[in-house]
């Protein structure tokens, strides 16, 4: 991990219904190249808002996104181009139906970066053969596990050769025996050094692959530390209800 900063966000509020919901209240975190952060929290904490924040999934209502150095919530930057360099894995794979497994993954690739198709594909097919999938390429998304279509969702972002990997719940909507292959496919990830920030109900995940844990309740950022930290001796009281509650 460097002392480089990939993404320094300052200050965030995200307030929906006229500001009536504070989504976010006032958020300032960075994020270091190299780093595996977690984001835990209670449902309704803000930390997929953060989250979808840092790419401008969700735009911010008030504050700051420096990403590389830049401020991606300028009006004037052209967002599109940095969320290159972001890889975005969600809840629900988001694979194009209609298309091979190949083919969701060399689109990107070829249209944006691009890519020659056979360079792409190349490129596709290491990275199924990573995740143990090279089987796979021509099938269809309806013809894969849960499991399977999230590691390939994974595996279509690194075609892009992103800075970060943003994953949002990426194990949440998956039956319960398919978590472990995504959760090994992540480690694998954080161990090559990939910078990721990841929100996740699995605590097991938080414990061993986090360089720094974040938690979350009510739009604010309530404690932030290690691993050892947070999960043995939490300093705030909230922190200490929520896992007394999920461990």
């Amino acid at each position: 991990m460097s002392d480089e900063y990939i993404i320094q966000a300052t200050g965030l509020q995200k307030h929906f219904d006229g500001g009536g919901i504070k989504a976010l209240d006032g958020v300032t975190a960075s994020i270091r190249k190299g780093e595996v952060v977690v984001v835990i929290g209670p449902s309704g904490s803000g930390k997929s808002t953060f989250l979808r924040c840092l790419n401008l999934l969700e735009v911010p209502t008030a504050g700051q996104i420096l990403f590389e150095g830049v401020d991606i919530t300028e009006k004037k930057t052209d967002i599109n181009l940095h969320r290159q360099k972001m890889g975005m894995v969600f809840q629900h794979f988001n694979l194009f139906p209609h298309m091979t497994i190949l083919k969701n993954m060399t689109l990107a690739p070829v249209k944006l970066l691009k890519k020659s198709p056979s360079e792409a594909e190349k490129q596709a097919m290491t990275l199924l053969e990573r995740v143990g999938l090279a089987d796979r390429a021509g099938a269809y998304p309806s013809q894969l596990s849960g499991g399977q279509k999230q590691r390939i969702a994974i595996v279509r972002a690194l075609c892009m050769n992103p800075q970060v990997m943003l994953f949002d719940e990426p194990t949440s909507a998956l039956d319960p025996e398919m978590v472990g292959e995504v959760l090994e496919v992540m480690k694998s990830l954080a161990k090559q050094g990939m910078t990721m920030v990841v929100v996740t109900h699995e605590m097991g995940f938080a414990r061993e692959m986090a360089d720094r844990v974040i938690f979350m309740a009510e739009g604010k950022i309530v404690e932030e530390d290690i691993p050892e930290a947070i999960f043995s001796a939490p300093k705030q009281q909230r922190t200490k209800d929520f896992l007394a509650k999920v461990l």
